[in-house]
């Protein structure tokens, strides 16, 4: 069961389950914020509407929804760290 880092919190996930879906089961919601300030999260699903990037391993805005998680990730969202 791969294990990953959201916000520095450690977190094991079902293998096959998107970052996306991790970080709302780890309870996060906040993915980014928005030019204007707004906070945003997942829309789509599949990675068309781009609310759901993150900050992967140090390489910013990919999108979470179209990644699988693989074991040692490191996630950070906009979100501070719990």
């Amino acid at each position: 069961m791969p294990a990953i880092t959201i916000n520095k919190t450690l977190i094991s996930v079902e293998p096959g389950t998107t970052v996306a879906v991790a970080i709302l089961n780890a309870g996060v919601d906040h993915f980014r914020t928005s030019v204007s300030g707004s906070e945003r999260g997942p829309l789509c699903g599949m990675g068309i509407c781009f609310e759901c990037r993150v900050t992967i391993n140090g390489i910013t805005n990919l999108r979470s929804c179209t990644l699988l998680a693989e074991n040692g990730m490191e996630v950070t969202t906009s979100e501070p760290p719990a």
